[in-house]
Order: C-alpha cells, then sequence, then structure tokens
C-alpha cells in the first residue's frame, strides 16, 4: 500500500512539474516565432521571469522522491537515461543562465546570442523530455542485472521522436496561451494565433501518439483489464477539445473588449489546458504502475513498484 501512495505522489509531480514549468520550455521555444523586436523578446522573458526557477522545485521533488522511494527504479533509470538526463540538467542550467546574462551587458550582439541560447536549450528540454517518458512508457532494455542494453541513440527511435514533437507542441501551445494571457498588443495578438495554430499540430500528433502507442506498448491492455481507465485519456481529450473554443471566445477581447472581461475569460482557457495537460499524463503513467521499466530482452522478470520498492 505504501508503494502506490508513493507512486501516485510521484505521479503527481511529474505532472504537476509539467504544468508549471510548461509554459516556460513554451515560452522559449517560441522566442524566434513571435519576438519581432527587443521590446516583445522583454515581454516575453518577462512573463516567465518571475516563474522559472520556482517551478523546478518540483522536478527536484520527484527525482527525490524516485531515490526515497523507488530505489532500484532510481538506480536503472538514472543509469539508463543518464545520457538525456544530463543533456536535460545542462538545458536547464544554460536556461538560468540566459535569464540571468541576457541583460548583463548593453550589446545587441550579446543579447541575440543568449536569445539563441534561450531557444534551443528550451525546444531542446521539450523533445529530451518527450523522448524520455516515451521511452519510459515503452520500456527500458534492461537485462538480468538492471544494466541498460542500449545507447543514446536506441532512445531516439520512432514512438520516442514522435513523444518529443508530442512534448514540444504541447509546451509550446501552453506557451503562447501564457503569453496571451500575460502580454498586450502585437505580441498577444501572435500569441493567440500560434495558440490557435499549434493546437491543431497537438491534435495531429495526439492521434499519430496514440496509434504509435498502440505498437510500441501494452498501455491499452490495461484498459481491457479495468475499462474505468479510459476515463483518464477521454477526459484530455474533452481538456484539449474545449481550447480552441475558448480560444475564439477571446477573439472579440483582443480586439477591444473589456480588459476585465478579457483576463477572467483567460483564466477558464489556463484551468482547461491544467486539466487536459495532467489529465493526458495520468493516463500514461498508469501504464507504469504495475510495470515501471519493463525488461525486453529474454525472460527477464520486469520491475513493479513493490519490487523497485524500499524493502
Amino acid at each position: 500500500m505504501l508503494e502506490i501512495i508513493w507512486f501516485i505522489l510521484w505521479t503527481l509531480l511529474w505532472a504537476v512539474y509539467f504544468v508549471l514549468d510548461g509554459f516556460d520550455l513554451g515560452i522559449g521555444s517560441l522566442m524566434p516565432f513571435l519576438a519581432g523586436n527587443e521590446e516583445q523578446k522583454r515581454l516575453m522573458y518577462n512573463a516567465a521571469g518571475p516563474f522559472w526557477d520556482g517551478n523546478e522545485v518540483w522536478l527536484i521533488s520527484a527525482g527525490g522522491i524516485t531515490f526515497a522511494a523507488f530505489p532500484k527504479v532510481y538506480a536503472v533509470m538514472f543509469s539508463a537515461l543518464y545520457a538525456p538526463l544530463l543533456l536535460l540538467l545542462f538545458c536547464l542550467i544554460l536556461r538560468a543562465t540566459s535569464y540571468e546574462f541576457r541583460s548583463k551587458v548593453e550589446s545587441a550582439a550579446w543579447r541575440k546570442s543568449w536569445d539563441c541560447v534561450h531557444f534551443i536549450v528550451n525546444i531542446l528540454a521539450c523533445v529530451v523530455l518527450g523522448v524520455f517518458f516515451a521511452n519510459l512508457f515503452m520500456g527500458i532494455p534492461v537485462d538480468a542485472n538492471g544494466v541498460y542494453q542500449g545507447n543514446l541513440l536506441k532512445l531516439f527511435n520512432v514512438y520516442g521522436i514522435a513523444g518529443g514533437i508530442f512534448f514540444t507542441l504541447i509546451f509550446m501551445m501552453h506557451g503562447a496561451i501564457w503569453l496571451t494571457i500575460k502580454t498586450r498588443g502585437p505580441l498577444q495578438a501572435k500569441a493567440f494565433l500560434a495558440a490557435g495554430m499549434l493546437w491543431v499540430g497537438v491534435a495531429a500528433m495526439l492521434i499519430i501518439f496514440l496509434i504509435l502507442t498502440l505498437f510500441y506498448t501494452n498501455i491499452y491492455s490495461n484498459y481491457l483489464r479495468m475499462p474505468w481507465l479510459v476515463a483518464l485519456p477521454l477526459l484530455a481529450v474533452f481538456g484539449l477539445a474545449c481550447i480552441p473554443r475558448l480560444l475564439n471566445a477571446f477573439c472579440l477581447a483582443i480586439f477591444g473588449i473589456e480588459m476585465s472581461e478579457f483576463q477572467c475569460r483567460h483564466q477558464y482557457v489556463q484551468k482547461v489546458l491544467t486539466f487536459a495537460k495532467t489529465s493526458k499524463l495520468l493516463s500514461g503513467f498508469r501504464k507504469n504502475f504495475m510495470q515501471i521499466l519493463k525488461a525486453v530482452f529474454g525472460e527477464h522478470s520486469p520491475a513493479t513498484i513493490q519490487q523497485g520498492g524500499c524493502p
């Protein structure tokens, strides 16, 4: 029972991290596409500036719980996925550096250099997180001793790449909606239009990802054994479907409606996006409930929550 409680907490911490830090990563990934001048770049930095460092606490907490509650899983996961996790760490370090160093020198070339760094590390972090969790859902190839049987390139399989693209589009859509909430003027209008276009990409990629999930994982077998679990992906799809309807309701707001009403309506979009992302994450994590890391070589026993937890 204790392992189940820890696993639920671990899942929620990851979900909260993606919900809270997703817009930060999305804003950075949208920087060269939405920011047409220095003023708009500053607005984008300021929209994420007060939140990005606090949001990373949830990532640290998720890693800490993995170490404390599931040491065997931690050992396998952080050795098999050492390269992508290290890459993610460097991305987050350079992201923090770009926030702090960009304004230290009054030079257009200096700021442009850090803008490039900021964009690269944010979009790379999105891709790495998607590849990371897609491979977790698919199963990590380990031998009987828990040693990873592969390399970094093996993680960038078809399903892993699809997960990277899917996560990137979701985070970028989240970032565009956040900018629609937090900014005004031309940048707000561009963010609004970007959110609508990205929604189409997210919906299309969701269909592709679900089809690939059928061939690369055994997630759907859980729904056959426990049909009530279908509620989780259905809730995610429902939340995603609500976003364009709510965004369309803001079109008039961008072009002259009362600002108080504009702000009020935006809160519903943010809540629906949070709802959709959390439901999708929970439905994916449910596959790992009985099998966190699946051995795909030979007849080795899989690592379950009970086997991976503390004795």
